[in-house]
Parts: C-alpha cells; structure tokens; sequence
C-alpha cells in the first residue's frame, strides 16, 4: 500500500466525522437566526415590546453584541413570519346600491329602533338606559364629531350590543359635496369608529336622507350598507313628547325602521317619549331588533 492511501474503514470514519461537524454547524446558525439574541453580561433585561423597540440599555461590546446587532427583530423575525403568514380577512365589500334599504323583510313581527346625531352626554344615556331595561338593542348612527368627543358613550353602545352606524362627520348635505369631501365625512368617521370599537361600522346613513351616487359608491367601498328608515318621528321639530309615542305605535309594523335622534338640538322629548313607546311596543307582541350582516 502506498504512503498516501488510506485505509477504506479510517477513510469512511472521517468521512462521517467530517459530515456530521458540517450538520452541526448548520444546525448552530439555523437555531441562532431565529432565538432572542442574548444579552451580555451585565446588560439590563430587555424591556416587553413590539419588534425594533429599544432597551435602554448602553452599547454592548464583544462578538455577541455584534451578533445582536446583526440580527435585529425587523430582520430575523418579522420578514421570515410575515412571508408565510395567511392573508388578513377581509370582510366582502358590499355591492354599489341605487337607493338605500327603508325596511327590513323576513324579520317576522320585529322593529328596528334607530338613533341619529349622537353621541350626546345629555340625551344619549338616558336612551341607553331604557333600552338596557328592556334588553332591546337599537342603531346609533353617529356623527364623527361627536363620536371623537365621547368615546365613553361609543363603548357603551357598543358593550349593550347596538349597532353603531356612519351618518358622517359634521352631518352636511351630502349632494352638495365633492366625491372627495364625501369620502373624508365617510372615511373619517369609520376611522373614529373603529379606533374606538375595534372593528369600522357596516352600516350608514346619509344625512337629511340626501343619497347621492357618490355616496352609495364611497360608502360600499369603505364596507357599509345604506339605511334609511320607514317611520319617521319628526321629533327634531320638537312636537311633544305625545305626538313622538303617537307616530311610532301609528307607524308600528313587522320590518319598520323608526328615526328619532338622541343629538344635535334639545331631544329631551325624544328620550321621554322612548320610555313610554317601548313597553307599548313589546307588549303589543313586537321583537325590537337590529339588522344582521
């Protein structure tokens, strides 16, 4: 045998040596790019946080602070889990109405209660309270400046389990606007909503009942479904609280819309007249309900 062969069982040896020292190495980096990097000796313990927050710690020296800085969480966690992570849902957008739905159908003997202008820290609670004693839920179509002012109220709306609805930012008449300025009165209001509930409202109403093109357009594609109403109580006139209670029982039938409105003028009448209506209502063998979606 010549001085420069080997052996067949010392060359298979190194052979296996050689490859598993290679699956070692691999394993060491795979199992480093995706830990926490650790902290050296001596440094605080990183602060609870988002990706990328800072420790408020002072540099560190040594290899593993350069390894830290290398494998920031921007670059080792969030590209690798964000490639392979399903798609948002993303609730189907609603098709481009031509005129907003008055009523609802196949609801049996039920009634839809809604409210426009609020939230209002003045009339707005006591409607909440009624409803809340007699385990109805209602539509809260809310004007974006004053859901912005009484976040409190929003989320009692929404913990009672009413809807809250769009009905724009500063309640103008929707006709006379730009798609643009439509699309800010719209948008900003479903920004406040959702920022406040967490989820942006599926519903709205164009104010004055003014629907336009435009805005069955904008509104669908910002998620909403248009809503008018079938009753309506006039109560923003200010006719008494006997005349309000007299139009809704009037008006009273399976699928109904009423509007009344708990902002944007004195709507005492409208809180007094909710008190003695709702009871008549349910007594009258009538489900007060929202709409499904």
């Amino acid at each position: 045998m010549k001085k420069d062969q080997m052996p067949n069982g010392r060359r298979a040896v190194l052979r296996l040596a050689a490859a598993l020292g290679a699956t070692a190495t691999v394993g060491y980096l795979a199992a480093d790019r995706f830990a926490s990097p650790e902290p050296p000796p001596g440094a605080a313990p990183a602060p609870h946080g988002p990706p990328g927050a800072g420790s408020g710690a002072g540099p560190a020296a040594g290899p593993q602070a350069a390894r830290a800085a290398r494998l920031r969480p921007s670059s080792y966690r969030l590209q690798p889990m964000t490639a392979y992570a399903p798609p948002a849902f993303r609730r189907a957008v609603p098709p481009v109405r031509q005129r907003p739905f008055l009523s609802m159908s196949g609801v049996g003997r039920s009634m839809v209660l809604s409210f426009d202008d609020g939230p209002d820290p003045r009339y707005t609670p006591g409607i909440l309270e009624t409803l809340r004693r007699y385990e109805c839920r209602a539509m809260f179509f809310v004007c974006g400046e004053m859901a912005v002012e009484n976040p409190d109220l929003l989320r009692e709306m929404a913990d009672d389990g009413h809807v809250v609805g769009n009905h724009s930012w500063s309640h103008p008449l929707i006709p006379k606007l730009r798609p643009s300025r439509i699309r800010d009165e719209l948008g900003s209001t479903s920004e406040v909503v959702e920022r406040t509930l967490g989820a942006a409202p599926l519903w709205y109403r164009a104010p004055y009942g003014a629907w336009n093109r435009h805005s069955f357009e904008i509104g669908a594609e910002l998620g909403m479904e248009p809503l008018a109403w079938t009753v309506d109580t006039l109560d923003w006139k200010e006719p008494g609280t006997g005349t309000i209670v007299r139009r809704v029982l009037d008006g009273a039938a399976p699928g109904v819309v009423v509007l009344s409105h708990d902002a944007g003028g004195d709507r005492s009448q409208s809180v007094a007249a909710l008190r003695r209506y709702l009871p008549e209502l349910l007594d009258a063998g009538y489900h007060i309900t929202v709409p499904r979606r």
